[in-house]
């Protein structure tokens, strides 16, 4: 796949979501950035509660993120405000220092300051703008989410024409003739029947509730899909038929899907680049390939070596990398951040690991 940026779908720059207030927040996403190119699957990985469902639902707005942006065929389609807040009530505790001290003798640096917080503000008012006009349009409709439980997801009092005809009837399509053939159509591409659109979830299995959730997200057309752990509810040989379902409509409607999942056997089959998460924060992010092949934070080789092997004989000799943070990490002289170890290769460190990573890297 080309390098060239205008080949970027969907570009997530400083993603920020927290829940609760003071003492009490949880950064379930934490200064989250990526990018995901068009006609690419982008995998998501990390264990529950690293924060890759809230990255997804975030995306498509259904939590207002806390700050960053999320910018979808160039458009910002999420703004967060925390930061610029943040930043503003910072300057004006600057600024107070500076009147208790000599205002006199700091008159043009506080000039400098109340004009770098009407720039915040201003970026706040634009912030608020793009969101609101995102939500409006028919952008909104582009991206589509498929949830992790095909029971809970879907409505139990609707039939599976309605739930598929749901996304229709709301953008004011009302020729119920034309909605008919768009569900049968559909139903016949996820590898249902016409007959199946009368009945109720509750008729139906596991596996075929899920084609109903894809059905429901592609009636819409879109040009991109996130898979919120789409496979982790089924029976292993259903996830084969849903993985290649879904593989089959990437390439006949052009889709682009970032699929979440904890399963890294799965992801590395399915997926053209892989991010890893942990404790809200990317940790490390490459192609399928190289990330399986020269796995460098610590975190991302103790998910590799949970991976269970088909071969008993192998499987008994598998030994388990154990992360612990404490031990494997030093934060305390310098915070982390994404760096480019190698082309493609970003891993989250400080500057002294960043020198170990590329070592290593360079000697494989």
């Amino acid at each position: 796949m080309g390098k060239n940026e205008n080949e970027v779908i969907l570009k997530v720059d400083h993603l920020c979501m927290y829940f609760g207030k003071g003492n009490y927040v949880k950064k379930a996403v934490n200064d989250v950035s990526f990018d995901i190119k068009k006609g690419e699957v982008f995998g998501l990985v990390g264990e529950s509660g690293c924060g890759k469902t809230t990255t997804g639902r975030t995306i498509i707005r259904l939590y207002d993120a806390t700050s960053g942006s999320v910018y979808f065929k160039g458009q910002r389609i999420v703004a967060g405000t925390k930061s610029y807040k943040d930043e503003i009530k910072k300057i004006r505790a600057e600024i107070k220092k500076l009147n208790q001290n000599q205002p006199s003798g700091y008159a043009e640096e506080i000039k400098k300051k109340e004009a770098r917080i009407e720039e915040l503000r201003k970026e706040i008012k634009s912030a608020i703008s793009d969101h609101k006009k995102a939500g409006g349009s028919k952008l909104a409709t582009n991206i589509q989410m498929i949830y992790q439980d095909p029971v809970a997801s879907l409505d139990p009092r609707m039939t599976v024409r309605e739930i598929i005809a749901e996304g229709l009837v709301i953008q004011g399509i009302k020729d119920k003739k034309l909605i008919n053939e768009k569900v049968y159509e559909i139903l016949e591409t996820v590898g249902l029947v016409r007959e199946h659109a009368d009945r109720y979830p509750h008729e139906f299995s596991g596996g075929q509730r899920q084609r109903i959730g894809i059905a429901r997200s592609i009636i819409m057309q879109p040009e991109m899909i996130i898979a919120d752990e789409p496979i982790s509810a089924l029976d292993v040989s259903i996830r084969a038929q849903v993985i290649n379902l879904l593989n089959d409509l990437r390439n006949t409607m052009g889709l682009t899907i970032m699929f979440i999942a904890h399963d890294l056997s799965v992801v590395k089959y399915f997926s053209d680049r892989i991010g890893v998460m942990y404790f809200g924060n990317l940790v490390e992010l490459a192609t399928s390939d190289e990330l399986f092949a020269y796995p460098l934070h610590p975190y991302t080789k103790s998910l590799l070596s949970a991976i269970p092997l088909p071969d008993p004989q192998a499987e008994k000799g598998r030994k388990r990398v154990r992360y612990n943070p404490l031990e494997d990490h030093e934060f305390s002289e310098e915070e982390p951040t994404l760096r480019e170890v190698s082309e493609g290769h970003f891993v989250r460190c400080t500057q002294k690991e960043f020198e170990k990573y590329q070592e290593i890297r360079n000697a494989k």
